[in-house]
């Protein structure tokens, strides 16, 4: 069962939003069954809908429409889908009174498009917005199912998983897919492929492999397709044991989970906690932190100090070490890790000191130069990497590999 997703609207293609939506509604019909074949995004212009819908209906079996269903003169979308389909448009009743009710709930003034709001194409099944005015349309056609929805998120989302992917489900006899993510870090892609190249070569015809790099990370995706969910699950399982065998010390965790969120997850289960001393990377690391609901469990806070005094005031690093070796050194970085164990009350630290760039590196020191200590129970890890001239990227990679060492470390000592 294919499916093609089709988002309306200027501002989408002007980038003055972003498409959400196709990304969420991608991952719910994958999870019901339903593979998506393309995605596409459109304007707000007539010939433009009805080439997108034509195509469409070459490519998949179930074509999803959002956008473009609200009463003001730029929403097209009802008309042309009624010109596409050759029918006419008629007053749903149920959306009819739906309307009358939300406008008079918030007692405002109801005019004469916000009425037209009801009218849906003679040929559909309408679908009740319970979250705003514009209704959704189920539309069958020539062997094909057309579903056109509002665009405004928390009402797509309503009638996806409430009323739409149910009626597919009852519409259709679905495979089952399931999805078995690896996550892995401090190694590349092309080593990671060539040390489970075995593994690959040996997947049979309905399951494949993904790699999906990101930097400092690779997620590793298997997927099947079958009749049987239960049986594939545990064929899958088989397949993702084997490559986690053949790269142990890189997993972090068997799900499609950030690297930190499952950092957080395992010293929260443990009972741990963390601190930081952020220098280059400028509180990045605690921001990747804090976006997760919980760190507060795990996370504690930490240090933003980029000058050498606050380094010295805020994770007693010696004013001696940063004369003789510098503020970008392992001497130094050492002593914040330590510093922050001790001044913050934590059971692990991280810290870090580099030289993002694009300025600011020596020949000894060259931008793209970051040290990262870890400080644990019962010792105190650090590395020196060598990165890029490309400040974002430095920042990101040295999050990333930091958070990477708290993971081994973290790891060896609680085994």
């Amino acid at each position: 069962m294919l499916a093609e997703l089709i988002t309306i609207g200027d501002e989408i293609l002007i980038g003055q939003i972003v498409d959400t939506n196709s990304a969420w509604m991608a991952q719910k019909l994958n999870l019901a069954g339903i593979k998506v074949k393309q995605i596409s995004s459109v304007s707000d212009e007539r010939q433009h809908i009805l080439n997108a819908l034509r195509e469409a209906s070459q490519r998949a079996d179930i074509i999803l429409i959002t956008g473009g269903l609200g009463p003001t003169k730029d929403d097209i979308t009802k008309k042309t889908l009624a010109e596409y389909f050759n029918v006419g448009l008629r007053t749903d009743q149920g959306a009819l009174d739906n309307v009358k009710r939300i406008f008079s709930k918030y007692s405002s003034p109801m005019l004469e498009t916000n009425l037209r709001q009801a009218e849906v194409l003679e040929n559909c099944t309408t679908i009740l917005n319970q979250n705003g005015t514009a209704p959704g349309m189920w539309i069958e056609n020539k062997g094909k199912i057309y579903v056109s929805m509002p665009g405004v998120p928390f009402e797509m989302m309503y009638m996806m998983e409430e009323l739409v992917i149910p009626k597919i489900k009852e519409s259709f006899k679905l495979e089952s897919i399931v999805h078995h993510t690896i996550l892995t870090a401090g190694i590349g892609e092309s080593l990671l492929a060539d040390k489970i190249s075995t593994v690959e070569d040996s997947l049979p015809e309905n399951i494949g492999l993904a790699y999906l790099p990101k930097l400092g990370v690779v997620r590793l995706r298997l997927s099947g397709r079958g009749s049987d969910s239960e049986s594939l699950k545990k064929e899958i399982a088989h397949y993702a044991s084997r490559i986690v065998g053949l790269v142990d010390e890189f997993v972090v965790i068997e799900a499609d989970l950030p690297l930190e969120k499952a950092i957080l997850d395992t010293m929260s289960a443990k009972g741990l906690t963390l601190s930081t001393a952020e220098s280059c990377t400028g509180g990045y690391i605690a921001s990747l932190l804090t976006k997760h609901a919980g760190s507060s469990k795990v996370y504690l806070g930490g240090a933003v100090s980029y000058s050498n005094d606050l380094k010295t005031t805020m994770l007693s690093v010696s004013e001696e070490t940063l004369y003789e070796y510098g503020a970008v050194s392992e001497e130094t970085v050492l002593e914040m890790a330590n510093g922050a164990l001790a001044n913050y009350k934590s059971d692990y630290s991280i810290a870090v000191s580099g030289i993002a760039g694009p300025d600011g590196g020596t020949e000894d020191k060259p931008v793209g130069t970051v040290w990262v200590a870890i400080a644990g129970k019962t010792k105190t890890i650090s590395r020196k990497f060598q990165f890029g001239n490309k400040r974002a990227q430095n920042i990101e990679r040295s999050a990333i590999n930091a958070l990477f060492l708290l993971h081994k470390l973290v790891k060896e000592e609680q085994a």
